[in-house]
């Protein structure tokens, strides 16, 4: 018997190569590779915001407020006392002030010292004088002056040139001369002229440029401030 040839033999290995490549094709198998689904890349992750190099400002701090003013104005004031006997005049600059008290005749006293930020002040003379007093709203001053044992109490109310204090001290033959006045307001003046420490009614200046005459000799009262 013979044996098959060779061509029988490649046309039998073909006969399978496409058996075996329809069998595939039937029943759908695939690459493993192939099958397996891709997994998407992650998207890469959003850059944080930087923080700021600079912590947040913090607010400059205030100026500092230096102190205000002196409320209390630089004014002049007069008036009477309460039982009319007498006349006072304050002079008030920069919280500084000046005082004069006198009846006309022969009681007189200058005082001086500080006026507080409210308005209050204490006053003193000689042998003991003293002047407590309160400014009201700029436009008046309430108090009380203590001399010789005695207490007047007094209202003077803001003073509009020419009214106001006045003082002018001289020598006149050989006697020393310093008189003070009390210009009120309607012009009405209390004065007292000392000739070498002894008081008396002084004459009556001009308001107007505090001119006197004073044993024959003409003088200048000027205003009195502190």
């Amino acid at each position: 018997m013979k044996r098959p040839g060779p061509l029988l033999t490649l046309l039998a290995g073909l006969l399978l190569a496409v058996f075996m490549l329809s069998l595939n094709a039937t029943t759908g198998v695939r690459n493993a590779s192939s099958s397996r689904p891709r997994t998407p890349a992650a998207a890469p992750p959003a850059s944080a915001t930087p923080e700021q190099s600079t912590s947040p400002r913090s607010p400059s701090p205030s100026p500092s407020v230096s102190p205000s003013a002196s409320p209390v104005p630089n004014a002049d004031y007069a008036g009477r006392t309460d039982d009319d006997s007498s006349a006072v005049a304050v002079s008030l600059r920069d919280g500084r002030a000046i005082a004069y008290f006198c009846d006309g005749h022969d009681k007189e006293s200058w005082l001086k010292g500080e006026v507080e930020d409210d308005g209050t002040m204490r006053l003193t003379g000689k042998n003991g004088a003293e002047l407590d007093g309160t400014l009201r709203d700029g436009r008046r001053i309430r108090g009380t002056v203590h001399l010789g044992g005695q207490r007047y109490a007094f209202t003077a109310d803001k003073a509009v040139k020419p009214s106001g204090l006045y003082r002018a001290t001289a020598t006149v033959r050989g006697a020393e001369l310093d008189g003070g006045w009390i210009v009120l307001p309607g012009g009405r003046q209390v004065g007292i002229l000392d000739r070498d420490g002894e008081p008396s009614a002084a004459p009556a200046i001009d308001p107007e440029t505090g001119a006197v005459t004073v044993d024959g000799k003409k003088l200048t009262a000027r205003p009195v401030t502190p």
